[in-house]
């Protein structure tokens, strides 16, 4: 039960930090904001003349490649510019505590973030009738994909003192995986892969594993892909934490 208290302590703590900032409330606004704009504008939402927020979904994995790294990149980053993780793993707090906290508190932050557009579930559904299995299927994949981009924004925060540096190299992480699934990635490469070989390679990218919770698919696999890719960011990272606890 100590264990669980100790990393429910720290999650917490960092929830406190994010509500006790105006960065928090900016990226709130800029996330609705922008997430309105590419769902009504630029993903033609009045043109498809059908009820659905997959102009929404659409988008999103695009979008949360720029603003989940702005906000997990001062999880350790900033920590080791203050000079504060080194009082921090002289606590009696594991490496993995400190980890999971810090993590499920930015986690909370972008579900609530992304939950804030439900103005648009509101508004389609005023429109039209939806299938809102699938619109419910679209945001367990956000929070899905969130997480794992997050996961990827621990391990590159961990690594650096500098977050625009933290920042670019997740983006970078991030953008690279999602693009071994994308159209125009996958056609170019059918020029010198086989049929098999695009599948397995597209297997890898966050955008294949998306595109079924899109369509209303709940599939296990896709989940556990999710979940074990999040794990191994996480697990890298606490070989990060460790090897600067040992110094």
């Amino acid at each position: 039960m100590s264990y669980f208290n100790t990393t429910l302590a720290i999650t917490k703590r960092e929830l406190q930090v994010y509500l006790g900032s105006p960065l928090a409330f900016v990226f709130l606004i800029a996330y609705l904001i922008l997430s309105g704009i590419f769902t009504f504008t630029l993903g033609g939402f009045f043109n498809m003349n059908e009820a659905s927020l997959s102009s929404f979904f659409n988008w999103m994995p695009w979008l949360l490649i720029f603003l989940v790294p702005a906000v997990g990149m001062r999880l350790w980053s900033e920590e080791r510019r203050l000079g504060t993780i080194e009082l921090l793993l002289t606590l009696p707090v594991t490496v993995w505590q400190a980890i999971i906290g810090k993590f499920l508190a930015s986690w909370i932050f972008l579900m609530v973030a992304i939950s804030l557009s439900f103005p648009m579930i509101v508004t389609v559904n005023w429109l039209g009738d939806p299938d809102n299995g699938v619109i419910v299927s679209g945001y367990v994949g956000c929070f899905l994909l969130a997480g794992t981009y997050l996961a990827v924004s621990c391990l590159a925060s961990s690594m650096t003192r500098n977050q625009v540096i933290a920042f670019i190299f997740s983006v970078m992480l991030c953008l690279g995986t999602t693009l071994l699934g994308f159209a125009p990635i996958t056609n170019l490469l059918s020029r010198w892969l086989t049929p098999e070989s695009i599948e397995r390679v597209a297997n890898f990218s966050y955008l294949s594993h998306f595109d079924s919770f899109q369509r209303g698919v709940l599939d296990t696999r896709d989940i556990v892909y999710f979940v074990s890719t999040a794990a191994f960011y996480l697990f890298i990272t606490s070989l990060v934490v460790r090897q600067v606890r040992a110094r």
